[in-house]
């Protein structure tokens, strides 16, 4: 039982709790047993933090049923270790090495130390953010709802919203709220400060902490600090841009709205593919421009530590400076004047071919199930599901129940990563004390 195998095997075991809470009666409005097919979706969306569903949440699950997705959102968000070492610090068990090991692969971080103090900020931040959310929520939910279904609407898509799922009680998602400045500063402001990394949030906070207090120390980031911040600005504001020039006077998306509301529904549809599935405008009208753009940035999605998927956009940084060192002539990367080291561009490569075979294989194999269905549409389902964001242009009930078997998959594969996935069934490498001699061949 490696620690790869611990973390697939943790995630599958949450499925299937929840999977199983779905199923039951007391979680259906209607009262009645649920489709096996569709409470296994749903609990693999919800831990998978995708967002996809096959029915309309908001009046299909009972109030019971909605909070079994919460807790399962919240789960899938954290983590399986993560949730699980919270476990063991509230009964008081101390961290063994392979714990350590497990957050350190489940969170993508570089060292070992502090691994308990690190799991009790990721949950004050984790409060700290969707609390934030609900108190701002409040005020939009309540006047229209009253306090009690205001207030379960406001935790319900605060802890959807900093969790990267794309969860909603609203039947149309959030199209309603298209205009509402607020709805779109509180969820877009969730969603980038769920995606981004619990490393570049504590980063940041140690930075205005220093500057508040007028500190002399210079606070100096990380590597991953200044890739994570800045690749991310670079893709929220080529995506606004992307956005407003292929919807711009489409009739069905941005046509009828202001300059103003246009640029708030822009700003809205370039967020939410960084892995939370939410939207304000109706994807099954984007023209084909924007499906491909939107596809292009779920692709890439979150940022490392996050609670989003995608090939993250350390990988995509990595890859870039990998293909300008080419164009330049080097024969080392650099990134922010430092050299990305070799096993790094190697993963990073790893990571982008099997997540690109994934999606491709999963793609033919929807093609198979459902001929009926537009390719590029097949094509965004997948992407969504694998980056685990939950938008969908064809609604995703609509594919047959076959081709949901393979979205879980694919989802499931996308929230445990790949390699991790690989690692998980082959097992762990053995070291090879065989070097063998390199020879040239032509490439590109």
């Amino acid at each position: 039982m490696t620690v790869s195998r611990t973390i697939c095997l943790g995630f599958f075991a949450v499925i299937t709790v929840g999977a199983l809470l779905l199923w039951m009666p007391f979680s259906l409005t209607s009262g009645a047993w649920n489709n096996p097919v569709t409470a296994w979706f749903t609990a693999t969306s919800a831990v998978c933090v995708t967002g996809l569903s096959v029915v309309d949440v908001g009046k299909y699950y009972t109030f019971w049923g909605q909070l079994v997705i919460v807790l399962l959102v919240q789960v899938g968000g954290l983590g399986y270790m993560t949730a699980t070492t919270v476990l063991l610090l509230l009964v008081g068990k101390k961290l063994g090495l392979r714990d350590k090991i497990a957050i350190q692969q489940s969170l993508d971080m570089p060292g070992l130390s502090g691994m308990a103090m690190l799991v009790r900020s990721i949950i004050a931040t984790t409060l700290l953010f969707e609390l934030t959310g609900v108190f701002l929520l409040l005020i939009i939910f309540v006047p229209d709802f009253g306090f009690h279904h205001g207030l379960w609407l406001s935790i319900f898509h605060s802890v959807n919203a900093f969790n990267n799922a794309g969860f909603g009680l609203f039947s149309d998602s959030l199209t309603s709220y298209v205009k509402s400045p607020l709805m779109n500063g509180v969820i877009t402001g969730l969603i980038i400060f769920g995606s981004i990394g619990y490393q570049v949030i504590m980063e940041l906070y140690f930075w205005l902490r220093d500057r508040l207090y007028r500190r002399v120390k210079k606070t100096t980031f990380s590597l991953n600090f200044k890739i994570a911040t800045s690749t991310t600005l670079f893709l929220l504001a080529t995506g606004t841009l992307a956005f407003l020039i292929t919807e711009f006077n489409n009739p069905q998306t941005l046509g009828p709205l202001g300059l103003g509301h246009k640029i708030w529904a822009a700003w809205f549809q370039a967020v939410t593919p960084r892995t939370a599935g939410f939207n304000t405008i109706d994807n099954a009208k984007l023209t084909t421009a924007g499906l491909l753009v939107t596809i292009a940035l779920m692709f890439v999605g979150a940022s490392p530590g996050g609670t989003g998927g995608g090939i993250k956009t350390t990988t995509f940084r990595v890859l870039v400076d990998c293909t300008k060192a080419v164009l330049q002539g080097k024969e080392e990367v650099l990134s922010f004047q430092r050299q990305i080291p070799i096993p790094l561009i190697l993963k990073a490569v790893g990571v982008l071919v099997g997540s690109t075979m994934t999606v491709l294989g999963a793609t033919i194999l929807i093609a198979l199930t459902d001929p009926q269905l537009d390719l590029i549409r097949i094509l965004f389902e997948v992407v969504s599901a694998f980056a685990t964001v939950g938008l969908s242009a064809i609604g995703t009930q609509n594919i047959s129940v076959l081709g949901q078997l393979i979205l879980i998959l694919i989802m499931y594969m996308g929230r445990v990563g790949v390699l991790l996935l690989m690692s998980a069934i082959l097992g762990d490498p053995k070291p090879s004390f065989v070097h063998y001699p390199e020879e040239n061949l032509l490439v590109g």
